[in-house]
């Protein structure tokens, strides 16, 4: 009977072989997914886009920079109530974006003329465009925070008061 308790308790007993082998491939495959998930997200939807906006009397002005090439040159979109505006390139003199180090030069400043909108609250979004895919693809990552502003019968624009 003692003979038939150990046999049972080999039997039970995994090859430790054989979980070292699945941990392995478990690990492999976990690090294999999680490297085609960055790469994917890096190349479709890219993070490395800064920005900000502001409301003047006549037009939507700010900056844009691409971090991971602060030398070059970003196109933006203005979109004011969800509807498309106008597209640009930010190509405008900012020291002050400079200054701050976030470029490699003062040249990442837009501004986008605002005229025949309806009196009242408004709001505008501009958005980064970015080609993926070697221009097979187009994505938009809004810059900054949406943008609230008022327009006056005069057609001058504000920025609301809190």
């Amino acid at each position: 009977m003692l003979k038939l308790a150990r046999s049972d308790k080999k039997m039970k007993t995994p090859s430790t072989s054989l979980v070292h082998v699945l941990v392995g491939k478990s690990i492999a495959e976990t690090l294999l997914v999680g490297a085609l998930a960055v790469f994917t997200f890096m190349t479709v939807l890219p993070p490395y886009f800064h920005g900000w906006g502001e409301v003047t009397e006549t037009s939507i002005s700010g900056w844009a920079v691409n971090n991971a090439a602060p030398w070059d040159r970003v196109e933006v979109q203005l979109f004011i109530d969800g509807q498309f505006i106008a597209q640009n390139v930010a190509n405008k003199s900012r020291p002050d974006v400079l200054a701050a180090g976030w470029s490699k030069d003062e040249w990442h400043g837009y501004m986008f003329p605002v005229s025949a909108l309806s009196t009242g609250r408004h709001e505008a979004r501009v958005y980064a465009l970015h080609d993926s895919g070697k221009g097979t693809r187009k994505s938009l990552q809004l810059l900054g925070k949406p943008i609230p502003f008022l327009v006056d019968p005069n057609g001058k624009l504000a920025a609301p008061r809190p």
